[in-house]
Order: structure tokens, then C-alpha cells, then sequence
């Protein structure tokens, strides 16, 4: 029994045997309130630390690192202006009330929970790294929502698109990284019913000087400067399929969103009820709201939408301090924001950041300082704007239909989503949402000339012409991260989307019938391989008789496997290497003409390639006398796999399982609090995404009848206490596919036996 000044009434919260709290408050207010207590009292270490990540503060605690790795990091969040894009976002949300409210009483709870610590109940990362808890504040919401934009929108590839000018001629790029693959099957594509904008209402004309100030190759290039990046890989699956097609007649709506497998996990399971609303799924520690889940009468489901909101301007600076740059002929002046680096065991470290109406300079005179090649590089990131992400997820917790959800997700602006959709009226519904910058066809992939205001964004797309579709003739809406539409969409979408996680679940939805949620269980954790089937009739002409009998025995293994990259699969593992090295042998003399960061190159590019022209240019080694053919290449690359596969089979390392050797690491790389040696299979570009520290972070399947059926689990547990059972209590039965049911609780249920624990919350 606990009691707080703040608080307007009472509040209940019931925790079941998995530990989730059920929140039950007379009062909105006291709901957000109660919601940063229990984040604080089960994740205050990890909550904490992930806005020092997002603010660059690591250095504070950690110190400045090997090779001042921490320290660089820091700098690189400084100077791409995490603080000050939160604080903008800040700034707007406290401009709704609601907003101002929900953020005001978090931290009213988180801060309710520190006051009453002493050092002795610090969490042990605490203890170890020798600091204490600081007071929350809304900022520090603000920051770890900003630091999820910079997770899912922050990656880039223009400076490695850069580089690559100076490598491949132009018709060489378009061959490498074209924009579209040929099998993708976007998330909404172009039908009579639901069109496309038929043009542009931005002007999208190319400027006149591009073709002798951007689309330059082997002009200019850029050193290896941005070496921390998200995971490619960061993003999700989801789905709902209409009544028409399931056996309950009502919709059942899925998500998996593939991050970062981390202890404790990056999401905390709750209820959250008032008399008004009761939602339930899974929250952000460090802000408040349900992220991905459901209420009474909707559930939704988000993956990335992984369009390119992040652009580079080369500058001409006056002189070395940055403090003016050349702009449309003139002469304009930076601002300065200071920023201040405390470094544990050493001096601060002064890096003060110029501003510019194009954004932060990231890059200058005094950073990178191993760059041999100075330039100054100001960056324009679309979460840099005023914003306020936050307020969708409070509008999807309270909503009660498609034009509650609609109005929701139009707050949601940075990192774009796709928002899927169903509710128990049998509605379901997709839109890729977000503010879009309008760009013509290659705007951003180079670092643009920052001195002509022609290369600036002319405009956000309209929301109402970003991808959507609701209630499909198909009766089903999915997404995999794949291109959101095809190449008749008059806007351009950017390069590097996954294809075939999204190719597959559109193939199996499209076959299924009567489905049921266990059916959806089974399609979450499926581990079918779309690209070895892609794949195969390529692989399977290589030369057989050139193997020696143990060569044999592993190309017998790929050519009896069943496409599964199953735990126990030796074929996956024979597969995999085999296509590492076939892509290697193709690729890696044009791409070791440059020592300087080059983009990876697509999933699906050499496989349509090959299929398209067997003499592929790619194909031959320029660095050989010989001319290499794909027949030659296929010898070659399969004997190198051979070598690899049979040290495996010494190690016990066969299995795909053994070989990928998945593990979920505490946010220290701390081995004894570290889950290792996880028997799933899966992989990149697998429906079942799961790689070696990376895969799905949360698995939910909810059926929208009366009595809401639904399902879910995460790689953690609830508690941030490596010392509790409910640390990682989770990890097991996600390894092997299982879930739990998730229990709605109503509040006459007070009484029932899954019930563990009590705490009540009143003022006083």
C-alpha cells in the first residue's frame, strides 16, 4: 500500500503469475503516474541508460572507451542533434495538454520510485559502474522516443553511395543497387480500386546543375566517417486477415518487430485500464502508453517503413572554425550550441556543434579526426522537427475505431511506420505513415551540394497520398519492410528494402482459408527460406563431378534440404556459406578497388541478376587472367564453402542452430547476465528473422471476437534484476516458438487465482 502527493484517487494494480501488472485507476492522470512507478521499480537501470545512449552520455558512465570508441559515439549523437531534436519534440508535445499531462506524470512516478531508493537498492548496474539514478524528466521521455527514430530512421547510406561514384560507372551503380527488385510484391500495390496518386502535386523536376554537381561519377569521395549505423535489419512483420478469410469470421491481426534481442528487453508487458479505456501490449520503458497491442475494440500492429528521411549537404565554409557557409551566393552565419562531454576518469571534453538552415554540421575540421579529407557535412533529418510521436500511441490506446485509429497515427511523423490496423467491427486497414520528404528519383542517395537551394526538400508528401488500403478485395494486409509501392508511385522511395519476408507472407496469406490463430502462430515462427528457393536452380549447376567425396557429401546435403532454415537444418548452413562465398567470388574485386565504406548490396540482386543474364558482368574476376564464368565461380566459391563446412563438423557446428548460435545479451555485453547458445532457427530475410543477437522482440497474434483472443511473448522477462526468476523468464519458450495467452483482465476478476501480488496506490 503505497501513498503520493500526486495522485488524485486510488489505484490497484494486480500483477499475474508472468509478473505483468493489470492497472486499474479512478483516474487518467494516476494511470501514468503508476505506469513510471512500475517501468522505475522493474527497469530503472535500463531505462536510464538507454536515454544516455540517446543523449550521448555513455562516456559519462563508461568513460571514454577503447580507442575512444565510447566517446566518438557520443560525439556522433551530439553532433547529429539527438538533444536538440528532443527538446523540439518536447516542445510540441507540451503544447497538447494531454500530452503535457501524460509526460508530466510519468515522470512524477519514475520520480516517486527514486526518492524512495537507498544506494543498497540501486539496481546492480548501478553498483557496478559506480553511479546513481538521476531525476527524470520529460526530456528524457522525449530522448529515448527520439533515440527510436534515430534506431529506425537513422541509418544512411549516402556516404557510401558517395564513395561508391568514385568505383562504378553510372550504368555499373544502377546494375548494383537498382532502386526496385523484380519479385517484390509491395505492401499496397495499384489497383482500380485503391490507385496510386496519378501524379505529383510537388514539383519533382530534377535541378538544372545535377548532372554536373550530383549525379557525378568518379569525381569526389568520402572516408569511412560513420561507422556506429542501426541494424539493417531493423525492422518487423505484421499482418491482419479479414473475416472473410478466417474461421471465426472476425479479423486476426499479427506483428513481430525485429530489433535488437537485449536483457532486459526493450519492452515491458502491462494492462492499462480506466473507467474510460482498458489497453493492453507491450510498453516502452522510459515513456508512457501501450506501443503494439490492443483494447476493447481495435488492436494494431506497427513495422519500419525504412524510407530515407535523412540527407547530407556538403558545405562551403568561409573559413576553418565554420562559423559562416555559402549559401544561395551569400554569406550566412552559424549558431553555436555547445555540448559539453563529461568523460569518466577524464577532463570534459568541450564539442560544440554549428547549426545551419540545413541542419547540424556533423562532420568538420575536428571530426572525424583520423579523416584525412576534411569536409563539412551538414545533416537534414526529418526528426529533427517538431513532433509528437507519442500522442498517436495515446490516441491508439483510447480508440475505438478506423477513424480514431486514422486520426492516431497523423501525429506520427518520425520514424515512419507502417500502422496495421483491425478492429472488432471487421474493419482492417494499412498506411505507411509519416512525413515523407517529396523527392525526385535518386535525391539523397549522394551527398548533395549544400550551397543551391535547388537540392533542399521542396515539400512533405500529402498523408492522404502516402501508401494505405483498407478492407482489401484480397482480405489480408501485411508487411515485411518491403517497398511500400511500385515504380508507378510518382514519388521516389528510396533504395535498399528487404523483398522477400514480404513476398512470403503475401504468397501464404494469399493460400490460406479458415485461418485460425494457430495458424498465424505457426506463419510467425515459420522458417521457410524464399531465397534458397529463389536460388537453387542457379546453385544447382555447378559441375558436380569436379567435388571431391567429401565436397559430395555437402553439396548431397544442400541438394536434399527443404528450404527450412529449421534449427536442426545442415543444409541451411551449407546454404548460407555457399552463397556468402558465390556473392564474394562475384563482387569482391570491384568492390576492393577502394579501401572506403561501400553499400552492401540487396538481398535479392545478385539472385534476379543471375536469373536475368548467366553472363553477368559482375561475374568475371578482373584481377584474372582467366575469364570467370558463374560455372567457374560456382566451383570455386562451393570448395571454399566446403573448407569452412568441415571445420564446423569438428566444432559440432553443423546445425544451423549451432552455426548461427543466437544468444539475447544484457545491454553490457555482461556474459553471466546474458542469455547464450539459443536453439532457434530463422535468419535474415526468414519470416522467423532471428540472427545472432537480432530478431523478433516481440511475437503478438490477436483474434478480434467479443471475447478478445489473444497471444504474445518476448525474448526477457519483466523484471531488470538478473537476480530475479522473472529476468529472463521468457526466453526459453520464445526460443522454441511457444506463446502465452495474454489475459484482458476485467476488474471483477480481482479475485482470480493467476493473481500473485497487490500493490494499491492512493494520495497522501
Amino acid at each position: 500500500n503505497l501513498s503520493f502527493p500526486q495522485l488524485k484517487g486510488k489505484t490497484d494494480v494486480y500483477f499475474d503469475d508472468r509478473l505483468v501488472p493489470h492497472v486499474f485507476a479512478q483516474h487518467e492522470e494516476d494511470l501514468y503516474f503508476v505506469q513510471g512507478y512500475l517501468h522505475a521499480k522493474f527497469r530503472l537501470w535500463q531505462m536510464e541508460f538507454q536515454t544516455f545512449a540517446a543523449a550521448g552520455r555513455i562516456s559519462e558512465v563508461l568513460g571514454a572507451g577503447t580507442d575512444n570508441r565510447y566517446l566518438n559515439y557520443d560525439r556522433r549523437m551530439r553532433r547529429l542533434g539527438m538533444i536538440y531534436a528532443a527538446e523540439k519534440s518536447l516542445e510540441a508535445a507540451e503544447k497538447n495538454p494531454t500530452s503535457k499531462m501524460q509526460y508530466d506524470a510519468y515522470a512524477a512516478g519514475v520520480n516517486a520510485y527514486i526518492e524512495n531508493l537507498t544506494p543498497a537498492q540501486y539496481p546492480i548496474e548501478y553498483k557496478l559502474l559506480n553511479y546513481k539514478p538521476e531525476k527524470w524528466t520529460p526530456l528524457k521521455t522525449a530522448l529515448f522516443l527520439k533515440y527510436m527514430s534515430y534506431d529506425l530512421a537513422g541509418k544512411d547510406d549516402d556516404l557510401a553511395f558517395t564513395n561508391a561514384r568514385t568505383v562504378f560507372t553510372k550504368a555499373e551503380f544502377e546494375k548494383l543497387f537498382p532502386i526496385a527488385a523484380d519479385s517484390l510484391k509491395p505492401i499496397v500495390p495499384n489497383t482500380p480500386e485503391n490507385p496510386y496518386p496519378s501524379k505529383p502535386v510537388v514539383d519533382l523536376s530534377v535541378p538544372r546543375l545535377a548532372d554536373s554537381l550530383y549525379f557525378t561519377f568518379r569525381t569526389d569521395s568520402f572516408h569511412n566517417i560513420n561507422p556506429d549505423q542501426p541494424d539493417k535489419d531493423n525492422g518487423s512483420n505484421n499482418w491482419a486477415v479479414a473475416g472473410s478469410r478466417t474461421a471465426s469470421g472476425r479479423p486476426i491481426i499479427c506483428n513481430d518487430p525485429h530489433l535488437g534481442l537485449n536483457l532486459p528487453s526493450l519492452w515491458y508487458e502491462m494492462q492499462l485500464s480506466t473507467p474510460d479505456f482498458s489497453a493492453y501490449g507491450v510498453s516502452f520503458p522510459g515513456s508512457p502508453n501501450i506501443i503494439i497491442g490492443l483494447n476493447s475494440d481495435i488492436a494494431w500492429a506497427v513495422t519500419n517503413a525504412g524510407r530515407d528521411v535523412k540527407d547530407y549537404y556538403e558545405l562551403e565554409v568561409k573559413d576553418k572554425s565554420a562559423g559562416q557557409y555559402k549559401f544561395n551566393g551569400e554569406w550566412i552565419s552559424t549558431t553555436i550550441r555547445p555540448e559539453r562531454i563529461k568523460i569518466k576518469g577524464g577532463n570534459d571534453l568541450i564539442d560544440s556543434v554549428r547549426y545551419t538552415a540545413l541542419g547540424p554540421i556533423m562532420y568538420d575540421a575536428n571530426f572525424p579526426v583520423d579523416s584525412a579529407q576534411v569536409k563539412y557535412l551538414a545533416v537534414r533529418w526529418k526528426a529533427h522537427d517538431p513532433s509528437n510521436e507519442g500522442f498517436t500511441f495515446y490516441g491508439l490506446n483510447h480508440a475505438k475505431n478506423y477513424d480514431d485509429y486514422l486520426e492516431s497515427i497523423k501525429h506520427f511523423t518520425c520514424p515512419a511506420q507502417n500502422f496495421l490496423f483491425a478492429s472488432k467491427s471487421g474493419d482492417i486497414a494499412i498506411w505507411q505513415q509519416g512525413e515523407f520528404p517529396a523527392k525526385w528519383r535518386r535525391q539523397g542517395d549522394f551527398v548533395m551540394p549544400g550551397n543551391d537551394s535547388s537540392f533542399l526538400w521542396k515539400a512533405m508528401i500529402p498523408q492522404a497520398e502516402n501508401p494505405h488500403v483498407k478492407n482489401p478485395a484480397w482480405g489480408y494486409a501485411s508487411s515485411g519492410n518491403q517497398l511500400s509501392a511500385d515504380s508507378s508511385y510518382p514519388y521516389y522511395s528510396g533504395y535498399d528494402f528487404p523483398v522477400y519476408r514480404g513476398y512470403i507472407i503475401n504468397r501464404r496469406l494469399s493460400e490460406m482459408n479458415n485461418v485460425t490463430t494457430d495458424d498465424m502462430k505457426a506463419l510467425q515462427t515459420d522458417n521457410y527460406n524464399v531465397k534458397a528457393e529463389f536460388s537453387k536452380d542457379i546453385l544447382m549447376r555447378i559441375d558436380r563431378s569436379q567435388l571431391t567425396p567429401e565436397e559430395l557429401n555437402y553439396f548431397n546435403i544442400y541438394a536434399d534440404w527443404d528450404l527450412r532454415n529449421d534449427a536442426n537444418s545442415k543444409g541451411a548452413t551449407v546454404f548460407h556459406l555457399w552463397w556468402d562465398e558465390l556473392t564474394s567470388a562475384i563482387y569482391e574485386d570491384e568492390f576492393s578497388r577502394t579501401k572506403l565504406e561501400l553499400p552492401g548490396i540487396n538481398e535479392s540482386t545478385l539472385v534476379e541478376a543471375l536469373h536475368k543474364d548467366s553472363n553477368y558482368v559482375f561475374t568475371d574476376n578482373v584481377n584474372t587472367a582467366e575469364k570467370e564464368t558463374l560455372e567457374t565461380q560456382l566451383l570455386a566459391s562451393f570448395r571454399k564453402a566446403a573448407e569452412k563446412l568441415s571445420s564446423l563438423a569438428k566444432e559440432g557446428r553443423l546445425e544451423w542452430a549451432k552455426f548461427k548460435d543466437t544468444r539475447v545479451d544484457h545491454l553490457l555485453k555482461q556474459t553471466p547476465f546474458s542469455k547464450l547458445h539459443l536453439p532457434i532457427g530463422g535468419g535474415s530475410g526468414i519470416i522467423n528473422a532471428t540472427k545472432e543477437n537480432h530478431g523478433p522482440s516481440w511475437r503478438m497474434v490477436v483474434q478480434l471476437t467479443d471475447d478478445t483472443e489473444a497471444y504474445g511473448i518476448y525474448p526477457g522477462g519483466q523484471s531488470g534484476n538478473p537476480g530475479s526468476k522473472y529476468y529472463d523468464m521468457f526466453v526459453d519458450n520464445w526460443a522454441v516458438g511457444k506463446y502465452y495467452s495474454l489475459w484482458v483482465m476485467k476488474a471483477e476478476q480481482k479475485g482470480d487465482k493467476r493473481i500473485i501480488a497487490k500493490m494499491s496506490f492512493s494520495k497522501g
